[in-house]
Formats: structure tokens, sequence, C-alpha cells
């Protein structure tokens, strides 16, 4: 078997999420308090006990959803044996992915997500920059729907998460998106569903963002990957320090191509593809950008135990 890890974004989290991780591993519960003196505030705390309002503040969702995952995929690694051909991630989840990947220590990441998360809140006036899902248009129609919309605003609005055939999310200020939603719909989208969000992620309007982030990510000590990291921007597998760093520069402004990751992962050997943290919304996605790939995920022991079980076969289990 060979097996991706991948890892959940923005979107994923709930309160309490991990918990039960947390009580049964020590190896996890360890990482939360890491968490926590590294940041100096009690995030465990937020994660646990929320409120839902303020773990969904971005500045405080992406080092949550980062300590999840990681806590998860530790607890995973202590009991199985086994190498990944691959890993990847959404969005945020890319920094899950290099932390397994052995390619940023856990304590840089947490503190750079958080801080990810602050710039990103920062970037745009809040109420003015949304995203929307559209469902049932294909990328090339859609590019030309946001050039359109574009044009006529006088506003951004461009392709964010290329995540499935059909479902492609748009990012950009607010009067372009709804036109662009128009627009959509009268080329043929089947729906287009506005987000949640609280700014323009993932478009070129996170610039002022992706400036000082690229400053930060210059202070952190990245290391040669010793698992390929399939990036989001281009759906490339990397490996050496300056190339993942380089690719996290670029991410804020430019769409995820999940499919990308996801058939460059399939290229690979990869046929089973196992999500690590919150959620099913990425075995979802894979199910159906490939069918003949598997998918398992783990967010808590029973799901944990049965993905051990199916790594056994093609690794080890540890006593």
């Amino acid at each position: 078997m060979n097996v991706a890890f991948v890892f959940p974004g923005q979107g994923a989290q709930y309160v309490g999420m991990g918990r039960a991780i947390f009580e049964e591993y020590p190896v996890s519960r360890a990482l939360l308090e890491e968490a926590d003196d590294v940041l100096g505030m009690k995030l465990s705390d937020i994660i646990l006990q929320g409120p839902e309002d303020t773990l969904r503040l971005t500045y405080y969702t992406q080092p949550a959803l980062l300590t999840v995952s990681v806590a998860i995929w530790r607890a995973l690694v202590d009991r199985v044996d086994i190498q990944p051909v691959a890993v990847a991630g959404h969005s945020l989840g890319e920094y899950s992915a290099l932390v397994a990947a052995k390619s940023i220590a856990f304590a840089d990441a947490v503190k750079l997500v958080y801080q990810r998360g602050k710039l990103m809140d920062e970037a745009y006036p809040a109420g003015q920059g949304t995203m929307a899902a559209v469902l049932g248009l294909d990328e090339e129609p859609l590019r030309s729907v946001c050039e359109q919309a574009s044009a006529e605003t006088g506003a951004v609005v461009e392709l964010a998460n290329v995540n499935c055939p059909g479902q492609i999310v748009i990012s950009g200020a607010k009067a372009a998106v709804e036109r662009a939603a128009e627009l959509a719909k009268e080329a043929g989208a089947r729906r287009v569903m506005p987000l949640n969000v609280s700014g323009p992620f993932h478009s070129s309007l996170m610039q002022p963002a992706a400036d000082r982030l690229g400053e930060l990510l210059d202070e952190v000590e990245f290391a040669d990957a010793d698992t390929p990291v399939v990036a989001n921007v281009d759906g490339h597998p990397r490996r050496m320090a300056s190339d993942l760093r380089d690719a996290l520069k670029k991410q804020l402004v430019m769409p995820v191509r999940f499919v990308d990751c996801v058939l460059s992962m399939k290229r690979l050997g990869v046929d089973c593809v196992v999500e690590l943290g919150p959620g099913t919304v990425l075995s979802g996605l894979v199910r159906k950008i490939d069918k003949s790939l598997q998918t398992a995920h783990a967010e808590d022991p029973a799901t944990l135990d049965e993905v051990c079980a199916l790594l056994t076969r093609g690794g080890d289990e540890r006593e």
C-alpha cells in the first residue's frame, strides 16, 4: 500500500476537536501543552472549550487546527511504522504537512500560522472582501467569468480553490464576487454559495499579508523534507528546503490547486489517501477527483484504530 497523508484547512474546526486523542495519547497531549507554551496563551482552552466564535477567529483557528492535526499524526506514527509516499495539506494544512515531513519544527509552525492568521485578518478591510463556492462550472469558463466581473466592477475577483471537478471557490472584493456569482449562474453554474469567511483569501488582495509572511518565513529554519510535500500552488512535489519555503510565500495569493495535488500524488504511486485532522472534507474531494484512490481518516481514537489497522498491512504495528 502506497499511502499519502493529507491535512485539512480552515473550516474543518469545531470546539472539542481532538479531545479524546489528547486524553488517550500522551505524545499528543504533550504537543497541546507545547502549543500553549510556545504561544504564551491557553490555546488548549480555545480548542477544547471554545466558545465557537473565538475558535472561528482565523488567528486562533489556524494554530488550533495545526495542533490537532499534528497531534493526530503524532499518535499515528507512535503506533505504526510507515513512510508515506507523499504528504499534502489544504491551505493551512500545508503547514501540518511540512511538520509531518520534518521540514519545520512544530514550535515554529504553530507560531507561523498564528501570525499568518493575524496577517490575513488585517490584510483587507473587514467586510469588504469575501469568497464563494461555485458548483458545476469548469475552471476555464469560471476564469473568464472572473475576468469579466473584474472588468465590469473595477475590482478583484479570482479563482481561489480548485477543490475538485465542478467545485471551485472564487475570492475577491465583495462587489466583484457578487457580480461573478451572477455571471457564473448565467454561464451554467449549478449553484453559487457565499462562504462565511473574514476576507478574500488566496487572491492578490492578500499581497500585503504575503509580503510580511515571507519575511517571517525567512526567519524560520527549514530542512529538506524526508517525504515529498505536494504544494498547493502548483501540485508539484517538493523536498528542498528553499523550494518548500518559496511555495509557502506564494500560497496566500495563489489558488489552492487541490485537484493537481491529488493527481500528482497518484502519479507518485499513491493508492490510499489518509486524512489526519477534523472532518472528512478532503477525503470527499479525493474521491471526486479519482474514484480509484482509497481514502481513510483519523480524528478520534476509534477512527485512528481503523487507520492503524489499515496501515499495518503496509507497515508494522508498534507495541
